[in-house]
């Protein structure tokens, strides 16, 4: 994935409380169109060091943290023993590189990394592929924001041409709304958060 170098670098100090924090209303929003989801598996998408997932791992049968920097796995790995979790396996991985055809989840969630990824459509048909029929994809990220401006990243998305995407490569019953504003949270700049649910 674009910026794993980066990612790779902070790894050890990514725990911020501000990082936590938006993490947790990642998470929240997640619950909150869940449903009943024990009996269901789960990917985190670009997981990080699992700030999000680990939030919701008692919503799931089982959750597998992925990501493509070795170092965020290291770390949720660590989490993962710590706290003696169960219900959890990780795995460093690259769908931008290559397929992962064996792989299959019912939901997967993914919070602020879609915007890290260069090409988007081909990444949502790859997670469309790993997903079992009905199953969801989770997408958190910021909103279209003509004050962010950079090289690494997309300045959010629109939510309507995302959804437009996504209906190509064949999900349905898309639904996303915003549902958080704050302060100066993407590249220092004020910002709203939308979830979208997709299903297959």
């Amino acid at each position: 994935m674009a910026n794993t170098d980066k990612f790779e670098m902070i790894a050890h100090t990514y725990d911020s409380p501000g990082r936590i924090q938006m993490a947790k209303v990642s998470s929240d929003a997640i619950r909150e169109l869940l449903g009943d989801a024990s009996s269901k598996s789960a990917i985190d998408f670009g997981c990080g060091t699992g700030l999000v997932g680990l939030n919701l791992l008692d919503e799931f049968n089982s959750v597998l943290f992925l990501d493509t920097s070795p170092n965020m796995i290291n770390q949720i790995e660590q989490k993962i023993s710590d706290l003696n979790i169960k219900n959890a396996n990780t795995l460093c991985f690259d769908f931008e590189q290559e397929g992962l055809s064996e792989l299959r989840a019912d939901y997967i969630f993914m919070a602020q990394v879609l915007l890290h990824i260069p090409d988007v459509e081909f990444v949502l048909s790859r997670l469309f592929d790993v997903l079992n029929e009905g199953g969801h994809l989770m997408i958190v990220d910021f909103d279209k924001n003509e004050n962010v401006v950079s090289d690494m990243v997309h300045n959010g998305f629109d939510q309507a041409e995302l959804a437009d995407v996504m209906t190509r490569i064949g999900y349905n019953n898309i639904q996303s709304k915003t549902f958080y504003q704050g302060n100066k949270i993407f590249m220092a700049q004020d910002a709203s958060m939308f979830i979208l649910d997709a299903q297959k």
